[in-house]
């Protein structure tokens, strides 16, 4: 509750984004918050489900974020820095994204999100085919592998991957040793 008072005082009890008075909501930025005022933003239904990515993009809705990219607070900041590139093919959000400032700290803590949000996608083989666990791939090139002597060569088969939490990378068995490969110099069989 004294976050939402903080959220409440902080922004005229409107939404930070595009300042909508209606159904408002705290939203703690991902990808680490403490629940603080200072990790938290106050959103209307409209913009949450936008930045949460459960409902579409509404590009005329979103050119709010003209206005609060310019917010004092970092955390509102951050938010729109996101949006815009969400909607970076949009020119006048890709205008807005050439034009923003940011502190270095709030610009690593906006790429963070980002770059976590891109984390969570499925795992994709070199040619942009998604992998499962078990699945069979085939090594596109000589990898050297660190640690165990050995050069896992082009061509070699790599049976019942399993997934990784980072989805560039697997993990299989190659020569009887389990490693970590990166699955862009992998195909799928």
């Amino acid at each position: 509750m004294p976050t939402e008072n903080a959220l409440k005082a902080r922004s005229n009890n409107s939404c930070e984004l595009c300042i909508s008075p209606d159904n408002l909501s705290v939203f703690p930025v991902p990808p680490t918050s403490d629940l603080s005022a200072q990790q938290s933003i106050y959103l209307c239904d409209t913009c949450l489900g936008q930045v949460e990515g459960n409902t579409a993009l509404d590009i005329n809705h979103m050119r709010c974020l003209t206005d609060a990219m310019w917010n004092q607070e970092p955390v509102v900041q951050v938010v729109a820095y996101r949006m815009l590139h969400k909607l970076s093919a949009e020119s006048w959000a890709q205008d807005a994204l050439d034009m923003i400032y940011l502190e270095d700290a709030v610009k690593t803590w906006a790429e963070q999100g980002i770059a976590a949000a891109e984390r969570e996608g499925p795992t994709r083989d070199s040619n942009g085919a998604e992998l499962q666990d078990g699945d069979n791939v085939t090594l596109i090139k000589d990898l050297k592998v660190k640690g165990a002597n050995f050069t896992a060569k082009q061509g070699t088969m790599v049976r019942g991957i399993s997934l990784t939490d980072n989805p560039e990378h697997i993990e299989g068995k190659v020569n009887g040793t389990r490693i970590v490969l990166v699955a862009g110099y992998l195909k799928k069989a």
